[in-house]
């Protein structure tokens, strides 16, 4: 398989979180940050160069692109991944990562092309609220689980059942590998997506995609809780939260936490 490697060069803060949330509506779901500069990844099945360029002229940037084999990308990515602490609570790093670890919670990944490193605000709010949740005992449905990240850490901190999936062939390879390489014994994982799911399955559900799919299956959402179950969800910016909130209220679920982080927010559901 191979994958589209999208740089985009000399661009403020602002436009790096708006470059992320659209090109993670068009598809894209590896990224690296950098000083003014961004790197969006995506499969060359669903690369499409006319969306590409609306959304560059959109924002007024300029990008470079070029086409990687799947051993490429891999090296490329294991070149600039670099460890992180999530809030003095869980610190991520790759197999190949030598580093004193002081945090409860410690997470060891092969990063590959899947997103939910943890480098991002909206896995590391994701993490932070989870982690003031009481979980155990409590059984987890994780959708779109990229690199399984959330998974392993609702194991972690005491669920007893987790349900991991994700639409995309290499996410859900890379997150059994990564499961496995943590010792997880809890998580299921497959390839699918809700409507392959039955109803009021589950206490929490972990959503950290996008508007767009999180709008489009707000009911399905709120339909595979049970009763007094929580949601919790990001990949959304500020300006989402209205349309958001409102969506949710519909489906039956009431807002009772939300947090920012870097114009990007994360919010708790009850159903």
């Amino acid at each position: 398989m191979k994958y589209v490697k999208a740089r985009f060069k000399d661009i403020s803060a602002d436009n790096s979180d708006m470059l992320i949330a659209m090109l993670s509506d068009a598809g894209y779901n590896g990224f690296e940050e950098g000083e003014s500069e961004l790197i969006a990844y995506i499969g060359e099945e669903a690369f499409i160069l006319q969306e590409l360029e609306a959304i560059a002229t959109s924002l007024g940037v300029v990008y470079e692109q070029e086409v990687l084999v799947h051993q490429n990308w891999n090296a490329l990515w294991e070149s600039n991944f670099q460890p992180v602490v999530v809030d003095g609570i869980c610190t991520i790093r790759a197999h190949f990562h030598e580093i004193e670890v002081t945090t409860p919670y410690e997470i060891v990944i092969t990063p590959k092309m899947s997103f939910g490193t943890g480098h991002h605000a909206t896995t590391q709010q994701m993490m932070m609220v989870m982690n003031s949740m009481d979980l155990a005992g409590k059984s987890i449905l994780d959708f779109g689980t990229g690199t399984g990240v959330l998974a392993i850490f609702a194991e972690m901190l005491g669920a007893t059942s987790i349900y991991a999936i994700d639409n995309d062939e290499w996410s859900v390879e890379n997150a059994v590998e990564n499961a496995a390489r943590n010792s997880c014994e809890r998580i299921a994982i497959k390839q699918g997506s809700l409507e392959d799911l039955p109803a009021g399955e589950y206490d929490v559900i972990l959503a950290n995609i996008n508007r767009h799919i999180l709008l489009a299956y707000m009911r399905s959402l709120s339909g595979k809780l049970n009763y007094g179950g929580r949601v919790l969800m990001s990949g959304l910016l500020v300006d989402d939260k209205e349309i958001v909130v409102n969506a949710a209220a519909e489906a039956g679920l009431r807002l009772v936490k939300n947090g920012e982080l870097n114009t990007w927010i994360v919010l708790l559901f009850e159903k």
